[in-house]
């Protein structure tokens, strides 16, 4: 990647925050006279700019993932202390988000810790503006996926939780299990040395070749349904947050590196490719 690339993805990533902070402040609380949206859009880049530091001089990706998890749990943590006047749904969208993200990050950060490094970084860490670039994305990765949660907690719009809040926490319930289950089925197919180098159709697996990110975006989609209510004018911008979460995993760094890997380990296999012609690529199959 070259230089003048890097630095064009830093600019769009810095932006596209600014823009965030902008549009979710709108009809937002204050704090000491700044919306409390925009410090914690700002808090998000700093914790993962300081993280960078250290990760780079110690050429180490191990707590990557972990930052990212730390960073929603203090979106969130900052959220309900510098807001008023919480109310049900923002401390059940805060909840939710809190639940995801430590069982996500410690699961995330048992793996690396397990298989010792991640080799998407193999190419990136001796490359300190590349690197940095990559802090810099998953900053923007949580703003943009955590924004109808702190949007909604940081809004002066109070509702009563509904029919739609009650559906959106149906919806984000079955993400989540979906996504634990997965998990969990391929972490301890990855345990059983018979299972050494094989591919997982089991389970939820046989249903579906990606059943972890389709519970992923089902529980982003609940999450954003839970705080539609209180949105209002530029806060809308909210509804990124599905969107992006279904782009980045479908278009970007989620299954198009899988399936590439996959295909590059297995591809030619017989059973791989019935696995493959038999199972959808996310949506999981009923029968």
């Amino acid at each position: 990647m070259k230089k003048q690339t890097i630095i064009l993805s830093l600019i769009i990533a810095i932006l596209l925050g600014c823009l965030m902070a902008f549009a979710g402040s709108q009809d937002g609380q204050y704090v000491r006279g700044l919306p409390i949206y925009a410090v914690c859009v700002a808090i998000a880049f700093l914790l993962n700019w300081a993280a960078f530091f250290p990760a780079f001089a110690m050429q180490t990706e191990r707590f990557f993932d972990l930052t990212g998890s730390i960073t929603y749990i203090s979106l969130v943590v900052f959220a309900f202390a510098l807001s008023d006047n919480l109310d049900t749904r923002s401390i059940l969208l805060g909840g939710l988000c809190l639940i995801w993200a430590v069982r996500l990050g410690s699961f995330l950060y048992k793996r690396i810790h397990t298989a010792g490094k991640d080799d998407r970084f193999d190419s990136i860490k001796p490359n300190a503006l590349r690197f940095f670039n990559t802090w810099t994305l998953q900053a923007v990765w949580v703003v943009l996926t955590s924004a109808p949660v702190i949007i909604a907690i940081t809004s002066n719009s109070r509702k009563g939780i509904g029919i739609v809040a009650i559906l959106g926490v149906v919806i984000w319930l079955i993400g989540f299990l979906i996504e634990v289950i997965a998990d969990g089925q391929k972490t301890a197919f990855k345990k059983d040395t018979s299972n050494t180098g094989k591919f997982i159709s089991t389970g939820l697996w046989s249903r579906s070749r990606h059943p972890n990110y389709f519970g992923e975006i089902m529980l982003w989609i609940g999450a954003t349904i839970v705080a539609a209510p209180v949105l209002q004018g530029w806060q809308w911008i909210a509804l990124i947050s599905p969107v992006f979460v279904i782009f980045l995993l479908t278009k970007v760094s989620g299954i198009p590196m899988l399936e590439a890997k996959a295909d590059k380990k297995w591809g030619g296999q017989a059973d791989y490719e019935e696995y493959k012609s038999n199972t959808p690529i996310l949506i999981p199959k009923l029968f």
